[in-house]
């Protein structure tokens, strides 16, 4: 793919900065996310592992001299598809160590549980002074795509800037976003073409990828993969148990033991097919308790939609799940935004039932509350009052007051209500 026919990624300022701050990066994500095209656009030397006419060569060169692989080229070194020489691993932290310089090296690709592991440990990931940083990159958020207009800033709203502003997209096409996903592949062309690469990518992870990994053998049964993914669909934005999972997939299925279960979740996992949101743990002026149970999302809600078989015209007949996938894209999009600017987003429940679909946590440790409303004014009216009533109860002594409080909606007008809290649509979001 050209330079003219690339679309700029908020992950760009991500690889840029990375590259300038750290010896290695190693990109992880869901497959057909861009990866191997955005690291492409930095690296000098690029050895791609996925052709293999030229695999078994470089494989070949690794074994017997690992060093002069690692240096094949002017740096930074690009290696694409690097599970297939993932023993070099070592290796790699040791040229880094060597010379103490930024931007050696660029991996991309499927990750072996041993890299994985270490670079997810917080003790290990600054082994060497942190040279060698994990980076998620995900699919393409609505501001990226080119549907969000971006007129209201995440940034700006922690300080203290905002601007009425109108989104000209309704719940039509947030039906269609839901259904197409933020696959590069998928924007800007037809839209059944579009919509056929979420399709695509559910069928690959049910019939191939989850079966092809070394470290989780599973025994090839497609019914399996595809009544769990079903079943972790009808579960999207909600924190469901494991058992609650399983009994939706046993069925009388006997062999789906909760052994099998957990190979197939590990698996999605491991493939970034699934992310699940973690919880947020504030301090509470209350003796309320908070509930630690992490929310199922997929890494992008047309994976959720492909595997319930719904189409943009079809998940009207269910708004419910329509409601639970429009908050899974917007906590996609947060994700992004939040990757963006060095936030991170969790998910906040207690015991008296009180909810918050995201809250923004900043690296300078202030926060926000976001809920997700696909309903008209007085649902967002009500989650206005929920979020309110949740950030009294934190103890501000311990947290500082919260920066902002959101609704995020499927409406077409951003605005500051009376009370403080703004009401956003989604196609007005950037970081």
């Amino acid at each position: 793919m050209g330079d003219k026919e690339y679309i700029s990624r908020l992950f760009d300022g991500i690889v840029e900065f990375t590259l300038k701050s750290k010896g290695a990066l190693v990109i992880v994500g869901p497959k057909w996310c861009g990866k191997s095209t955005t690291a492409k656009r930095y690296a000098k030397t690029v050895i791609d592992l996925m052709p293999l006419e030229s695999r078994n060569e470089f494989i070949e060169l690794a074994k017997i001299s690992p060093t002069n692989f690692l240096n094949y080229g002017p740096k930074p070194i690009l290696v694409d598809e690097w599970q297939h020489v993932s023993f070099i691993w070592d290796q790699v932290k040791y040229e880094v160590d060597k010379t103490g310089e930024f931007g050696q090296y660029i991996l991309t690709g499927s990750v072996t549980d041993k890299s994985r592991t270490e670079l997810d440990d917080e003790s290990s990931r600054h082994t060497g002074n942190g040279r060698i940083i994990r980076k998620m990159m995900r699919t393409m958020s609505l501001y990226e795509t080119g549907d969000s207009n971006g007129t209201v800033s995440l940034q700006d709203l922690k300080n203290g800037k905002f601007s009425q502003a109108v989104s000209k997209k309704d719940i039509n096409d947030y039906a269609y976003f839901v259904c197409r996903g933020g696959w590069p592949v998928a924007i800007g062309k037809e839209r059944d073409v579009s919509l056929a690469q979420a399709r695509d990518y559910y069928e690959v992870v049910v019939t191939d990828d989850i079966f092809s990994l070394k470290d989780i053998p599973l025994k090839k049964d497609e019914q399996k993969a595809r009544k769990l993914m079903r079943s972790y669909a009808r579960n999207v934005s909600i924190a469901a148990t494991d058992t609650t999972l399983l009994e939706d997939c046993v069925g009388n299925d006997e062999t789906f033991d909760k052994d099998v279960f957990a190979k197939y979740l590990n698996a999605l996992r491991n493939l970034y097919v699934i992310e699940e949101l973690p919880a947020w743990n504030p301090n509470l002026r209350s003796k309320t308790a908070i509930r630690t149970k992490e929310t199922r999302h997929f890494t992008d809600p047309s994976i959720g939609a492909a595997a319930l078989g719904i189409t943009p015209e079809g998940i009207f007949k269910d708004i419910t799940t329509f409601g639970l996938l429009f908050e899974s894209l917007v906590v996609h999009d947060l994700r992004v935004y939040a990757d963006a600017i060095g936030a991170r987003v969790y998910k906040y429940r207690d015991s008296k039932k009180r909810e918050a679909d995201a809250v923004l946590q900043f690296a300078d440790g202030s926060w926000a509350l976001i809920e997700v409303k696909l309903g008209g004014e007085e649902d967002i009216k009500q989650a206005a009052d929920n979020l309110i009533k949740i950030a009294d109860d934190i103890d501000w002594e311990k947290t500082g007051k919260p920066a902002f409080l959101m609704v995020v909606t499927k409406n077409k007008v951003a605005y500051r209500m009376d009370n403080g809290v703004y009401v956003v649509p989604l196609c007005c979001l950037k970081d």
